[in-house]
């Protein structure tokens, strides 16, 4: 059992880690929706990984990596409203997955774990793909931070100032797709986006830079996880849902202390 838990402690702590910057950056541009598309999808990729028998995380990864690709070429066309496209691309794929799934007869699928994450079942390879997905993640964060930050602040100025914002913000659509990839199996489908927005606006509260409050997400989604564990423990609560009722309280406590606080971004 108490390996069991630290498992679990090491990969929601390694999920958080890199949540945190990157939930950041979803909370400015406003990619909440964005992010509930490629997780919707990573239902699909599941199913897909099962019918031809692939890894996991790595059908995952592909098909988020795609569909983010193929979001970013349909909003150049400019043929629907981003947020049409995104409704439709996220709830078509999630039933799309659904069906998928019905299909295999031959394969067991625990349908929960996947929908709403299974902290406890988390492996050993899985922490290898957190933590290897991870340090690949902020590793790029840390080497594009300044062109990320530019395109938040002003896309305009960015591309005067000579940052390639296209390729930017392609970039930053793959890192929250690989995110949600690795991430899938702490909070489940329905919820991975939780994990990276809730601690990132609770940190836009008690945070005075972009630096601070990409840091300060990722400490208030370690505490999160902290929580959710323990409470999972205590009432045996599903883990998942448990995190992020843990983070979502963390985030009206900071809202409920008046501070004065100038808004980040």
């Amino acid at each position: 059992m108490i390996e069991l838990m630290f498992r679990a402690l090491v990969g929601g702590l390694g999920v958080a880690a890199i949540a945190g910057p990157l939930g950041a950056f979803v909370v400015w541009r406003r990619m909440a929706y964005f992010g509930d598309t490629l997780a919707h999808s990573a239902l699909l990729g599941i199913a897909l990984g099962f019918l031809f028998d692939v890894n996991l995380n790595l059908a995952i990864i592909v098909l988020c990596v795609g569909l983010a690709a193929a979001l970013v070429t349909l909003q150049k066309k400019h043929i629907i409203a981003t947020d049409t496209l995104l409704g439709i691309l996220a709830h078509s794929s999630l039933s799309l997955g659904m069906v998928a799934v019905s299909f295999l007869d031959d394969v067991r699928i625990d349908l929960m774990s996947y929908l709403f994450g299974d902290l406890l079942a988390v492996s050993q390879n899985d922490l290898y793909w957190i933590y290897g997905g991870g340090i690949a993640v902020l590793l790029l964060l840390a080497v594009f931070w300044k062109p990320l930050l530019a395109m938040t602040v002003n896309e305009e100025l960015a591309k005067v100032e000579g940052y390639p914002v296209e390729t930017t913000r392609l970039l930053l659509m793959l890192l929250v797709a690989l995110v949600i990839a690795i991430a899938m199996k702490i909070v489940g489908v329905l919820l991975i986006t939780s994990l990276m927005i809730i601690p990132a606006a609770t940190a836009r509260k008690l945070s005075q830079t972009p630096v601070q409050m990409a840091s300060m997400a990722s400490l208030i989604g370690c505490l999160s996880v902290c929580g959710g564990l323990w409470a999972s423990y205590q009432w045996d609560t599903p883990t998942g849902p448990s995190v992020v009722v843990c983070a979502a309280t963390l985030f009206l406590v900071a809202y409920s202390i008046p501070t004065r606080s100038k808004k980040v971004i």
